[in-house]
């Protein structure tokens, strides 16, 4: 039995918020982007011109750690009801949370240009 919440005894209830939150954060970006791609003839220097503007970069940057917290709470959710045994979950969970930190430094990297 699994006796914690994913994020160090914090509820429930505060799960499904970031699942929320995070879901709406995604669904704007994707919606603005495809409103992007749709309405704009794109190119190299459209494209490079749209990401080099601060507003969009911390909107993207703000997808990004959308990305990341909604597949942890989803993951880790998965992994309590489906790995019973606390080893492989615990592996499991490490793995989903090293690969989740892995692409957010790299996709900071790639946006910020560090």
């Amino acid at each position: 039995m699994v006796n914690s919440v994913t994020n160090l005894g914090r509820s429930g209830v505060f799960d499904w918020m970031v699942q929320r939150v995070t879901a709406y954060v995604l669904a704007l970006y994707t919606i603005f982007l495809l409103g992007f791609t749709l309405t704009t003839d794109i190119d190299y220097q459209t494209w490079s011109g749209l990401f080099s503007q601060t507003w969009f970069r911390i909107f993207t940057l703000l997808a990004l750690i959308s990305i990341g917290a909604h597949a942890w709470v989803g993951l880790w959710t998965v992994s309590t009801d489906y790995i019973k045994a606390a080893a492989p979950r615990f592996l499991f969970q490490a793995v989903c949370g090293l690969a989740m930190f892995v692409y957010l430094v790299w996709g900071i990297q790639i946006l910020w240009g560090l």
